[in-house]
């Protein structure tokens, strides 16, 4: 598969030496070939000058409206990540939040056409409402809610662990506003043997077999009957932006991003665990500690639910230098269901902390803010590590929790570098 950011980097370098015109004179076919990443049939015919379609104006940045300073991941599913300080923002800008994605991006999405269905083995009677009927049947909601996804710090498990490398950016939390869930499940009637809800979007699948699903995750009753779980139809106020799932999506903040689910057209109510796809071999965790590199069985992982204790330092940016010796701190920190009761720092490698500045969140599941002024005693070289308590006593590790398969869950506490001139 191409490697995009070597692509970008290439063209955005060989343009700045030449003109398009000069550079596709220049480029054969075998280059051309090497950057498609598949031969071009018939490439001896192509037209003098011509430029093959798949390499004309390919910009993630300025189609999804992102900051030029994102990393692009994948592109087969589209996956974007932010660089931590670039969600310094209380509240997430489109521009800053990541994109995860597991099939390919939906296409001609009408809102004035939508339609979501409630089925499945435990609803009282199947039943379909138009995008319009649940925006003036049903109280509208406004809550600013936490969405990580469940590998946000994958790159620094050893053995590796297969999916994208995530640094720390795959995390944040804008504004949502839509109706509760739990609002339409009463309307339609939900029998009592129901356990879990399943979501089916109009995303298409990497191998554009329209029987197969990308994703079909959920999550139990419990968390889908919370007043926070939204099917949302705005963002930060506006229309939610088609990477994040106009026109209709589900947010379930604290848990897996992976629940929240995108483009989302129908929802079952089910009598047992939701068996889509993604409910099997993705999203789990070991249900007790394993070695590292250890071959773990279906059955003895667990789902994950309520995300940990995190936080993540947002100013300065890493790598800074600093003209003197104190630089305030600024961020964020979360926990899942949970709220955090403590934030602290250390400037010696954990050896003692101090407590910094933590702000209540805007509602529950919404992330927290923190700051902090910290002294540094002398010119050289520091890190400022970050370190968040739960309302459950539970703290961040300093280093990188147990080991899993798929690279879940990590939690270390966040640490920038610094210089003092």
């Amino acid at each position: 598969m191409i490697n995009l950011q070597r692509f970008y980097s290439y063209i955005n370098l060989s343009f700045k030496k030449l003109k398009r015109r000069e550079f596709v004179k220049k480029a054969t076919l075998s280059s051309f070939a090497m950057l498609l990443g598949a031969e071009i049939i018939f490439g001896a015919k192509l037209p003098k000058d011509y430029t093959p379609l798949a390499l004309e104006g390919v910009d993630p940045f300025a189609m999804f409206n992102k900051n030029k300073g994102m990393t692009v991941l994948n592109d087969k599913p589209w996956n974007v990540e932010p660089k931590v300080h670039l969600l310094n923002d209380n509240v997430t800008p489109n521009a800053s939040m990541f994109i995860r994605n597991n099939g390919l991006l939906p296409e001609a999405l009408d809102a004035s056409n939508w339609t979501l269905t409630i089925d499945g083995e435990s609803v009282s009677k199947q039943k379909t409402y138009t995008l319009a009927e649940l925006k003036s049947k049903f109280k509208q909601y406004t809550y600013q809610l936490t969405i990580e996804c469940a590998g946000n710090g994958r790159n620094e498990f050893d053995p590796p662990a297969k999916g994208n490398q995530w640094t720390l950016g795959a995390v944040h939390c804008a504004s949502w506003t839509g109706i509760r869930l739990k609002d339409l499940l009463n309307d339609v009637g939900i029998k009592s043997n129901a356990v879990y809800i399943g979501f089916h979007a109009v995303d298409e699948h990497l191998s554009k077999d329209p029987k197969k699903e990308p994703i079909s995750r959920g999550c139990p009753m419990s968390k889908a009957m919370q007043d926070e779980t939204l099917l949302a139809f705005k963002m930060n106020g506006k229309d939610i932006p088609m990477v994040h799932g106009f026109p209709l999506r589900l947010v379930a903040g604290g848990w897996p991003a992976s629940v929240s689910g995108k483009w989302v057209n129908r929802i079952s109510i089910r009598n047992k665990v939701h068996d889509g796809t993604k409910m099997i071999g993705a999203y789990k965790v070991p249900s007790k500690p394993v070695a590292p590199g250890e071959k773990v069985k279906e059955e003895e992982m667990r789902i994950i639910e309520s995300m940990p204790v995190k936080s993540i330092i947002t100013s300065p940016k890493t790598g800074a230098i600093l003209a003197g010796k104190s630089v305030i701190i600024n961020g964020h920190a979360w926990a899942g269901e949970l709220e955090v009761s403590k934030m602290e720092y250390s400037i010696d490698f954990g050896s003692t902390w101090n407590s910094c500045a933590l702000k209540k969140p805007a509602n529950r599941l919404a992330w927290q803010h923190f700051s902090a002024t910290v002294k540094l005693p002398s010119s050289g070289y520091y890190e400022i590590w970050a370190k968040a308590t739960d309302s459950n006593g539970i703290a961040q590790p300093m280093l990188l929790p147990g080991w899993n398969p798929k690279g879940y869950l990590n939690n270390a506490c966040h640490r920038i570098a610094v210089k003092v001139k």
